[in-house]
Parts: C-alpha cells; structure tokens; sequence
C-alpha cells in the first residue's frame, strides 16, 4: 500500500522560506514521477511543481516559477519543496502527489499525502 506523508509547512512571514518534504513509502521510488500541488480554500487543487523518476526534468506552475524548488533523494523515497520569497497568496495545503505520467494534471497523480498547511502572514 502506498503512503505518502507530508511535513515542514508552518507560518511564515510574507518573504520567508520554507522547506516541505515528503516521504513515500513504496518499493521502487525511482520509478514514479513526484509532484506537489496547493489547495487554497475555495479553490481547486492547483499544480505547483513536478519531478521525473530520476530528478532530471522538472516542470512549475507559473505563479512559482523562479521562488520554489522542487528536488528529490531516490535514496531516502523523498520528494523536497524549498520554498522562498513567500507571498500570502502562497498560503494553501501543500500535497505531494505520486504518478506515472510526468504530468501538470492532477488526474495523473493517483496517490495523495494528507496535506501540509503552508498560511503566509502579511
């Protein structure tokens, strides 16, 4: 059974960072493609960033282009968010999602974690 489990969101100050990890619990990570999506409420989930199976390709949504870094340690089964230069409208539950398909869609991604909230003061 897969499990993914997210961790690191928190409160920030507008301009602050922040590092989100997730850890997947499967027997060959390397073989799926990792994404991290945001779900502000009242919104639909949105893409924000995704990874190949071997950490060479990577794709953003274009509200984060140039402020999050999406990473992976196929060592470890984890997938890494750095974060900076917050906005408020950043603020959302941080998912980290599981797929086959390197993909901007979240019907790509089969397996969920339960979230992490990311809330950006002003």
């Amino acid at each position: 059974q897969v499990q993914l489990v997210e961790s690191g969101g928190g409160l920030v100050q507008a301009g602050g960072s922040l590092r989100l990890s997730c850890v997947a619990s499967v027997r060959t990570f390397r073989d799926y493609v990792m994404a991290w999506f945001r779900q502000a409420p009242g919104k639909e989930r949105e893409f924000v960033a995704t990874i190949d199976g071997r950490g060479g390709r990577t794709d953003y949504g274009d509200s984060v282009k140039g402020r999050f870094t999406i990473s992976r340690d196929n060592g470890k089964n984890t997938v890494a968010l750095q974060i900076n230069s917050l906005k408020p409208e950043d603020t959302a539950v941080y998912y980290c999602g599981l797929g086959s398909i390197f993909s901007t869609r979240k019907i790509h991604y089969g397996y969920w974690g339960q979230g992490t909230q990311v809330t950006v003061s002003s």
